[in-house]
């Protein structure tokens, strides 16, 4: 019968293996992304996940007191800094003028207002 430390072990190998599989994809596409919106995506969404694995794994080996606690709190301050972190890189890049690829552009206010036609009358 397979004891409840393996399992914990396994666990964590696994919680390792994952975060660093989703951390070195990220580390990839900022280093082979073109420019700094897709390396921004690149740096928040896998890493994101990268590092929340590593936290779980922290958590599932220390357990749910002191520092595992820890990890859980590190996750949910991870969760909560990270998508606004990368709004504000992406929002600064686009208002010091750093271009989109290729037929992309950022919606402007007339986009978001229409043209007032919206009725469906036709006119």
């Amino acid at each position: 019968m397979v004891s409840l430390e393996a399992i914990q072990h396994l666990t964590v190998i696994a919680l390792v293996v994952v975060g660093t599989f989703f951390l070195l994809t990220g580390t990839i596409g900022l280093l082979r992304f073109p420019n700094v919106y897709n390396r921004m995506h690149a740096t928040s969404k896998p890493t994101t996940l990268g590092t929340a694995a590593t936290f779980l794994a922290g958590f599932v080996h220390f357990g749910p007191g002191g520092a595992g606690l820890t990890s859980l709190v590190g996750i949910l301050f991870l969760f909560l800094t990270v998508p606004t972190g990368a709004h504000m890189i992406s929002r600064a890049a686009q208002k010091t003028g750093v271009p989109f690829l290729g037929g992309v552009t950022w919606p402007s206010e007339r986009d978001d207002e229409g043209d007032g036609d919206e009725g469906g009358d036709g006119e």
